[in-house]
């Protein structure tokens, strides 16, 4: 019985360290919604009333609360110290809430580290992999509203 009972454990101890999934962020998009094209800069600055991050209520996949998830993306940062970031917003592509209006909801992720880690400031410069326990869980902060939020625990640079 004692070693029927260890084996158990060791079996739900390897499926606690089972590899985060792999997510692409077209999964996070219910099927039949269809988020707003990325324009140009020079679009936004020729049509400014359009730029402004449009719906707002755009659905999200429930599917995903609780999962651990691998997912690519680009910083924009939030919160941080001398030498790293702890709080930012992930988005699919470069200039996403800063030099373009922000995505859909479903198509940002709120992310925070735990107290005393974070994302070194070498790596928000260019694309980067993410991975933690992803949660549907609405989010509205200065720059945008978000759809997702994402309790870290690594990240590495996407090249």
């Amino acid at each position: 019985m004692k070693y029927l009972l260890t084996a158990i454990l060791a079996l739900f101890s390897l499926s606690a360290m089972a590899e985060p999934e792999l997510v692409a962020w077209k999964d996070l998009v219910p099927e039949g919604f269809t988020p707003p094209p990325v324009r140009s800069q020079q679009y936004y600055d020729e049509n400014p009333d359009e730029a402004r991050q449009l719906n707002l209520d755009a659905p999200v996949v429930q599917s995903f609360d609780g999962k651990s998830v691998r997912i690519p993306g680009y910083i924009v940062q939030l919160e941080g110290d001398a030498d790293k970031v702890t709080e930012f917003l992930l988005v699919p592509y470069f200039g996403a809430c800063i030099h373009v209006p922000p995505p859909p909801p479903n198509q940002i992720i709120h992310v925070k580290f735990a107290e005393g880690e974070g994302v070194p400031y070498e790596l928000t410069y260019d694309a980067v992999w993410i991975e933690g326990t992803m949660h549907v869980e609405r989010y509205e902060g200065d720059l945008a509203v978000v759809g997702y939020t994402m309790d870290a625990n690594k990240v590495e640079s996407y090249y």
